[in-house]
């Protein structure tokens, strides 16, 4: 720990498809929750509630 700022990791990239990528990722939660069925986005919900609570710690 130096106290130097992080470097830039967008740094040397094309700007235009950095923010391609940000918007994609952006958008990518909603669209997979749309496309999946409310049983299977229950499923998954339920699986990760049971993995958050039977942690040990």
């Amino acid at each position: 720990m130096e106290g130097k700022p992080l470097p830039n990791p967008d740094e040397g990239k094309n700007p235009a498809a950095v923010a391609l990528g940000k918007l994609g990722g952006a958008k990518g939660g909603a669209a997979r929750a749309k496309a999946l069925s409310a049983k299977v986005r229950r499923e998954i919900a339920i699986k990760a509630a049971k993995a958050r609570w039977d942690r040990s710690g």
